[in-house]
């Protein structure tokens, strides 16, 4: 079973969670400060990671940053519960998904298996190689060269790494270019059928990607929003 990290300076939440994923069979590592959790991770990396934003000695956005650094973990935040810039900041800076304080723990699990869920399909196609699903076959789109097999994304002959998360909604538009995806199609795309995300943050991760992608080139537009109405990947 996969192995979940728990990182939160609440030992009372500590205790509960790692008790309901073990129910659940995954084997559970806990941490209560993000210097700690990061260091556990350089050695013995975790499948998933559930963190805390606000911790002491490092919070879970410096973990996150760092971690992007070297390494496309999925990680999903813990964030406070009336603080929407939380939000906004985890998905900005890679998490895959967010869960808000105080949280059920039922979500939570439902949370956890949809994330493991996208990260496991996609190592088990890079691992078996060929595959007779036309959607997971290598295409180019003028600078972009996406390889569902390899999880690998050139623009330019430049790599640019993406989460699990934002290359299965870039996968989404740049299969079409020229067709308007809606933020629920994108939602689909993504996200399984039975986890609810809102508007904002398919909006979190396309602003993500574009960011990411203007780092390797500055004019940078193939993602054009249609305002009231999705996104498209800019045809060739």
């Amino acid at each position: 079973m996969p192995t979940i990290a728990l990182v939160d300076d609440d030992k009372n939440i500590l205790t509960s969670v790692s008790i309901a994923l073990e129910q659940e069979g995954y084997h559970v590592r806990t941490y209560t400060d993000g210097a700690a959790a990061l260091a556990a991770f350089s050695s013995t990396p975790p499948d998933l990671a559930v963190l805390d934003i606000k911790m002491p000695r490092m919070d879970g956005m410096e973990v996150l940053r760092r971690l992007r650094q070297k390494s496309e973990l999925p990680v999903i935040f813990l964030t406070s519960k009336d603080e929407e810039i939380d939000e906004l900041m985890a998905l900005n800076a890679g998490a895959d998904d967010y869960i808000k304080k105080p949280f059920s723990q039922r979500l939570l699990l439902e949370r956890v298996r949809a994330v493991l869920r996208r990260a496991e399909a996609r190592a088990g196609i890079a691992k078996d190689g060929a595959t007779a699903d036309p959607s997971q076959a290598a295409f180019t789109r003028g600078k972009l060269m996406m390889d569902p097999q390899r999880h690998a994304t050139l623009w330019g002959g430049k790599s640019v790494t993406l989460t699990v998360t934002e290359f299965l909604i870039l996968q989404a538009l740049a299969q079409r270019p020229g067709f308007v995806k809606s933020r629920d199609h994108l939602m689909d795309a993504a996200y399984d059928d039975q986890v609810y995300v809102d508007d904002r943050t398919i909006d979190s991760h396309i602003k993500r990607l574009r960011k990411k992608f203007k780092s390797v080139d500055d004019d940078f537009d193939s993602i054009e929003t249609l305002y009231g109405v999705g996104y498209r990947f800019k045809e060739v």
